[in-house]
């Protein structure tokens, strides 16, 4: 099963739908701090993970091309939701629409929050898609467990340095910034951990439906051949 297709399947665009889904749900559920136990979270780390889970299912199955045009499909819908949910939160509101400010606290993304979340969603994703290839290759195919949890280290990595400094450099003491950059990293690792046993048999199960194991051999690894799948 050495080959890749230049179209997309069905599946591939059902991934690419849940990915996009969850990359927009978790920008929304981030305005909401939750507690479990003695941690505090944001909302979106509910769900932000399973892009990272969804990129190493595609990266597995279709190749690193497929996967590069669903990192920048995903980056486009949810810049498209922020900017049309900024548009709206700027609009003033009818004379007997009283929840200005619960929409402005979901929608109203500062600038600064959305340009750190964009630039280290693309940088955390393709560094994350980048290890899950190369070691692929380098492995033969094997050991697909610790590539998936070694390829969401270094993306999950790459995002966290990355969001937090942008984000919430002078908002946070720059002493707990490390300390929440390496929570982050932490915890989305073990949720990747705890569920690998299903994105195990979900990948296996979609190469047998596909017929498709890309191996991604002499492809050109540069971020911006977006059409290149």
């Amino acid at each position: 099963m050495q080959h890749s297709k230049k179209t997309v399947s069905i599946l591939f665009l059902l991934f690419s739908i849940l990915f996009c889904v969850c990359l927009i749900a978790a920008n929304l559920l981030e305005t909401k701090q939750i507690q479990v136990g003695p941690i505090s979270l944001t909302g979106g780390l509910l769900v932000f993970p399973v892009s990272y889970i969804i990129n190493d299912s595609v990266c597995e199955v279709w190749g690193y091309r497929k996967a590069r045009f669903l990192i920048w499909v995903g980056f486009a819908m949810n810049a498209l939701v922020v900017t049309l949910g900024a548009l709206v939160d700027a609009i003033p509101g009818a004379s007997y629409w009283t929840n200005d400010a619960g929409f402005h606290a979901v929608f109203g993304l500062a600038p600064r929050i959305a340009v750190a979340s964009f630039v280290a969603f693309l940088c955390g994703s393709f560094v994350n898609a980048y290890v899950m290839s190369r070691m692929k290759l380098s492995s033969h195919g094997r050991n697909f467990s610790l590539r998936a949890v070694v390829s969401t280290i270094f993306g999950e990595g790459v995002d966290s340095v990355i969001f937090f400094p942008l984000a919430l450099s002078g908002v946070v003491p720059l002493t707990e910034l490390p300390w929440l950059m390496l929570w982050q990293v932490i915890l989305k690792t073990v949720y990747e951990i705890i569920v690998l046993p299903v994105t195990i048999k979900v990948v296996n199960k979609v190469k047998e439906i596909e017929g498709v194991d890309v191996y991604d051999n002499g492809i050109s690894y540069n971020a911006f051949r977006i059409f290149s799948i």
